[in-house]
């Protein structure tokens, strides 16, 4: 399905009050690879899985106030990022996910966590290991450019917030793609020590 019409799938399930099947329908949608994202951006699979979680359950908490600024997608990012910030701050936080209460959603969840891991587990090699030496800012660019294939502008949104203004997401695009060449010379760089040894 393309993302213009699951984002118009998806509003019209929120004007209806179907915050449930919205949230299933974006997971089903998106929940892979968010998910393999989260597992490259945070070592530990439990610190990954915990993300995951919240970030699902403050989609499905979110859905009501999501104005189509930008694309489902772009939102689930953010609130992905926003979840990994808050695990890496406090990774061990026992309690319990209000999500974990819909079976429809659970599933999706369940579903796409364990797809992600097989294909997350495979992806691992010699440049995740490059990569994972890179700082954590570093490596949510990375993750978000190469992997996950957002725009520049996406990203930029990602990073600061569907409130941002239009000229403050222009700008830090811009910063993002200079960025990013640093870090593509950094990457070279490590890659031919690590060629050398």
């Amino acid at each position: 399905m393309e993302t213009d019409e699951l984002d118009a799938r998806t509003r019209a399930l929120i004007e209806r009050g179907e915050l449930e099947r919205a949230t299933e329908r974006v997971l089903r949608a998106y929940g892979g690879e968010l998910a393999r994202w989260l597992c490259s951006i945070l070592p530990v699979e439990a610190d990954a899985q915990e993300a995951f979680s919240r970030m699902s359950e403050e989609l499905w908490k979110s859905l009501p106030r999501f104005d189509g600024r930008c694309s489902v997608r772009t939102w689930c990012y953010m609130l992905a990022r926003h979840a990994a910030s808050r695990v890496r701050a406090n990774p061990r936080n026992d309690r319990e996910l209000l999500v974990s209460q819909i079976p429809s959603i659970q599933h999706a969840m369940t579903d796409a966590w364990s797809t992600s891991m097989v294909e997350a587990k495979r992806v691992r090699d010699v440049y995740a290991e490059i990569r994972s030496t890179l700082d954590d800012d570093d490596q949510t660019l990375l993750a978000l450019r190469v992997d996950r294939d957002l725009s520049w502008r996406e990203i930029a949104i990602v990073l600061l917030g569907e409130d941002a203004a239009a000229d403050e997401v222009d700008k830090k695009a811009a910063s993002l793609r200079k960025q990013f060449e640093r870090v593509k010379e950094r990457l070279k760089q490590l890659a031919a020590e690590r060629d050398e040894d």
